[in-house]
């Protein structure tokens, strides 16, 4: 499980990176939802792995300069490694959410979810291309694997 995490995270990793290029070259026409969304993304990211690894986290609706982003994913990327080789899968996480309401989840839940969160957000950044005129990238998985 752990090398099909690594893979996915990679994944989201390069497509992310691709995403900001694509960011940076039409934020004068995006609707003005999509920055803030996609620093959500990398909000989301970085509390994940802040819960696990016992780390501050970000605000959930934190803004960053576009600028920043690439390397505030690098550094979400970096951290997920960090915790796929050093962190049990079925390692049980206390903590709370942004409302401060406890739970628990498994590592591999936590990871699992942060990936589907990625592959939800990014979609709705696609439809915003698209209902800009903008030819969106394509971000398909299975894309990814045919590089």
């Amino acid at each position: 499980m752990v090398a099909l995490f690594r893979d996915i995270f990679a994944y989201h990793h390069h497509f992310n990176q691709k995403l900001i290029d694509e960011l940076k070259k039409h934020e004068a026409v995006l609707p003005a939802r999509t920055i803030p969304l996609f620093a959500h993304v990398i909000n989301a990211h970085q509390i994940w792995n802040a819960r696990i690894l016992g780390l501050a986290e970000f605000g959930v609706q934190q803004l960053h300069q576009l600028a920043d982003m690439a390397q505030l994913d690098e550094t979400n990327y970096l951290a997920t490694q960090k915790i796929l080789d050093s962190v049990d899968l079925e390692k049980t996480i206390t903590y709370k959410t942004s409302k401060g309401q406890p739970y628990t989840n498994l590592v591999r839940d936590i990871l699992f979810h942060a990936a589907n969160h990625t592959t939800h957000h990014r979609g709705q950044i696609i439809s915003d291309f698209r209902q800009s005129g903008i030819q969106p990238l394509v971000t398909d998985y299975i894309f990814y694997k045919r590089g």
